[in-house]
């Protein structure tokens, strides 16, 4: 997993709440169970004018001029400005796969759904909690300047803009150092490894018999 430090990037608008897993990622690219090659079908019925369906090559789909993704003042954004309960819905793991896969590594909202939330920070995605008030702002200071991008300091906990001006956030403890350490559940598994060898060679001359005959 990539690990989380300081990021800068451009800041694109989710502008509705609610926004369900089924719409980051539609159930029918749910086929696969790899972690890349979902991003071009991130927000799919909402980024085409036709209805995708897996293989399909996404370069000459008819795109929705509409969609904020779509238009170049958001080219290359990578930081996700969304509303109330984001990530709602069922609880594919592919949600935050296509975000990440798109290029989004920090996604700003006043709350979100737990399972969605905790997927995330198992992806190498930052999922920041502010007030609504604070989200408000942050989207008619994005709207009123092409280009508008922040900086995460995940160490420090402090949003940034350009202007100067320092939002703080919250984030549990052990989930910013998985983060910031590049470590998923495998990555954390792993850091014992040497102690599990340990107890697996113990367990094995202690129970022979479980292993049959030790040579």
């Amino acid at each position: 997993m990539r690990s989380f430090t300081v990021h800068e990037g451009i800041v694109a608008p989710m502008d509705r709440a609610n926004v369900d897993t089924d719409l980051i990622i539609p159930k029918q690219f749910l086929k696969s169970i790899k972690r890349s090659g979902f991003g071009p079908n991130l927000f799919d019925a909402l980024r085409y004018l036709d209805e995708g369906q897996p293989g399909q090559d996404n370069s000459k789909r008819p795109l929705n001029p509409d969609f904020p993704l779509n238009q170049p003042r958001y080219a290359g954004a990578s930081i996700l400005l969304t509303r109330k309960n984001f990530g709602c819905g069922s609880s594919r793991e592919h949600a935050p796969w296509a975000l990440e896969d798109f290029g989004f590594r920090c996604v700003i909202a006043p709350s979100y759904a737990d399972i969605f939330f905790n997927n995330c920070f198992k992806n190498g995605v930052l999922p920041i909690v502010l007030p609504e008030e604070t989200v408000s702002d942050l989207f008619e200071k994005m709207y009123a300047e092409e280009g508008f991008s922040l900086t995460i300091d995940l160490p420090a906990q402090e949003i940034r803009s350009a202007s100067g001006e320092v939002i703080p956030f919250e984030v549990e403890e052990f989930r910013k150092h998985c983060l910031v350490n590049g470590l998923d559940d495998i990555g954390l598994t792993l850091q014992s490894a040497e102690a599990i060898r340990a107890f697996e060679k113990q367990h094995q001359q202690r129970n022979p018999w479980l292993f049959g005959s030790l040579k």
